[in-house]
């Protein structure tokens, strides 16, 4: 996923150091975010995969495979437990992208503009959080967010560059 390491979080974090309340939420939030983001795509690959978006769709839903792998690794790293949502994420992350990939290609690329421009905003909020903590102290954190941000903000305009708006 662009030029975030995908390793393991260094066994350097001190979980003394941190806010564990806005940690804990940062983590928590993120990972099911990434976790519905998969099964969206997995849902339009199984309605569009053998199209011509297809390919296009694969391309977005690897790198949201690498953020979901990374925010398991970060989970770990931070021992922040996992949403008791996932169940609920899963039928409905791939619902909404089946079900918006039935309108076709400009139906799916709608759903993909509308959900990341929402993930991109809350990003944003979430680094304008830890750079009011201490930017230092989340550097490694801080990264990983910008990096998906960005990764975000590509899939947003490639929706667009796809007939979003149509």
């Amino acid at each position: 996923a662009g030029g975030v390491s995908l390793r393991r979080c260094s066994t350097r974090v001190n979980l003394e150091d941190v806010n564990r309340p806005v940690i804990d939420r940062i983590i928590r939030v993120d990972h099911a975010g990434e976790y519905g983001a998969n099964r969206i795509y997995a849902g339009q690959m199984a309605v569009l995969g053998r199209s011509s978006v297809g390919p296009v769709i694969q391309q977005m839903w690897n790198q949201e495979k690498d953020h979901l792998k990374k925010f398991n690794e970060l989970m770990v790293a931070y021992r922040v437990r996992p949403t008791v949502l996932l169940p609920f994420w899963n039928v409905a992350g791939f619902v909404l992208g089946a079900g918006s990939a039935l309108l076709g290609k400009k139906g799916a690329m709608a759903c993909t503009v509308a959900v990341e421009e929402s993930i991109s905003d809350h990003y944003n909020s979430q680094i304008r959080t830890l750079m009011e903590e201490d930017p230092e102290k989340y550097k490694e954190l801080l990264q990983v967010i910008k990096q998906f941000r960005d990764d975000e903000r590509e899939h947003h305009d490639i929706g667009l560059e796809h007939d979003a708006e149509a």
